[in-house]
């Protein structure tokens, strides 16, 4: 099957897989997430992701609801911090009418104030469920310490006492300067007439734009220059010296991260952290962290490692959780895996078993089709490119194992690391 791809007058980009499955996954990319966000606009993405759902000139929420949840579609959405999604699951038969809601909530929604009232309640909510869970708090603690003082440093979901004081005008002004055809994609995975779509989307997105442009009280021009170098900042240099980062939460276990800044996505050695990446603490059991701190010492239930990748930076990271007492152990025991990879190159056998893992893991991944068009929507958003297996294949087989030692030393030493405990 080959990728189609079109770009309407509007600049609007739109990318198809055909596939014989009798369902349609598609949705909007849009290159605005967190990063986007002007100083005193933090967790208006996200907001505006969800009060999208709240309303149009033609729908109100209810009917949003109900449009593809009554023939069994499913409509959803998430922000990132470079990117928001907007996309539906639906039978191939009412592929239309998804297109039409996702089309009219991306560019009609009009953010009434009673829906923001209570909506406000649902976010904060979700903030607070998330604060209660340090497993997954870390992460963006950690990310916050990173890039302490950039766009990149700060939650996601923004603040309670901020999101309420936020109104329907500051959703107009954040949209209208964001949600914009020629920063979003459409894709789509399934069995459509590629051309009807494309027709389809010249009328509804050249007629949406509009009318989202005529909204009133239009943003002024220059909070609009000043946002297209808000995601601009300069990035905070690698680490000089080794940082540690200690809060109390007085949780049963403690929770350990430790990292660095690493590529962005388009980095020639982005490919190369990845395979090594996956070999330090991915998914696998197999995976020396785990092996190490939980298999042979029984210090661990979770440990993994991973990475992030933005359009000019990424983070690299470790977590693990594990009895306060064994805090000292579990961090020598990660060093101790770290230094390996640093002074050891892989054996000839270890490097072709690690690249057939990952390679064998890549594909289970892209059976599961949902996710598998987010990831080729978003890989076109971001790089302009079609996502295709063999590809991502030669660059795997290409990695050496003197590239995988090099990029070891160039990331894992403990100079460049920074940790974050809790307590």
């Amino acid at each position: 099957m080959k990728y189609s791809t079109y770009t309407l007058s509007s600049g609007l980009r739109i990318i198809h897989l055909p596939s014989a499955s009798p369902v349609v996954y598609c949705g909007y990319g849009v290159a605005a997430g967190a990063r986007a966000e002007l100083p005193g606009e933090e967790g208006l993405a996200h907001f505006c992701e969800h009060m999208t759902f709240k309303g149009t000139a033609r729908r109100h929420a209810l009917q949003i609801i109900n449009a593809l949840e009554s023939v069994g579609g499913d409509l959803n959405a998430f922000t990132n911090k470079e990117d928001t999604v907007y996309y539906a699951a639906i039978a191939k038969a009412h592929f239309a009418k998804a297109v039409d809601v996702l089309t009219d909530i991306v560019f009609h929604s009009q953010y009434p104030q009673q829906e923001i009232d209570k909506e406000v309640e649902v976010i904060c909510d979700e903030i607070e469920s998330y604060c209660d869970s340090p497993a997954e708090l870390i992460y963006d603690e950690f990310e916050n310490l990173l890039f302490k003082g950039h766009p990149l440093g700060h939650s996601i979901l923004g603040k309670a006492s901020q999101l309420h004081q936020y109104t329907t005008a500051d959703a107009l002004r954040f949209v209208r300067r964001n949600y914009r055809p020629d920063k979003m994609v459409f894709f789509a995975y399934g069995d459509i007439d590629f051309k009807r779509l494309c027709r389809s989307l010249e009328a509804k997105v050249e007629d949406g734009h509009s009318a989202s442009s005529a909204l009133p009280e239009e943003a002024d021009p220059a909070t609009a220059d000043t946002a297209t170098t808000a995601d601009a900042a300069s990035l905070p240099a690698a680490l000089s010296a080794p940082l540690t980062i200690e809060r109390s939460l007085n949780t049963h276990q403690a929770h350990v991260m430790t990292g660095t800044l690493a590529y962005n996505y388009n980095h020639p050695d982005s490919t190369v952290l990845y395979l090594l990446n996956n070999i330090v603490g991915g998914p696998g059991m197999n995976a020396r962290l785990n092996l190490s701190l939980r298999e042979r010492h029984g210090l661990v239930y979770t440990v993994e490692s991973m990475m992030t990748t933005y359009s000019d930076t990424g983070l690299w990271s470790v977590y693990f959780g594990c009895d306060h007492h064994d805090i000292k152990k579990c961090c020598r025991l990660v060093r101790r895996e770290l230094d390996r990879l640093m002074e050891k190159p892989l054996g000839e056998s270890q490097l072709a078993a690690a690249k057939r893992q990952l390679k064998g893991q890549i594909a289970i991944a892209c059976d599961n089709r949902e996710q598998f068009a987010l990831d080729f929507g978003r890989s076109f958003l971001f790089r302009g490119e079609e996502r295709h297996l063999d590809r991502i294949f030669a660059k795997i087989d290409g990695i050496t194992a003197s590239d995988i030692q090099r990029v070891a030393n160039e990331l894992f030493a403990t100079e460049r690391l920074a940790t974050l405990i809790f307590r």
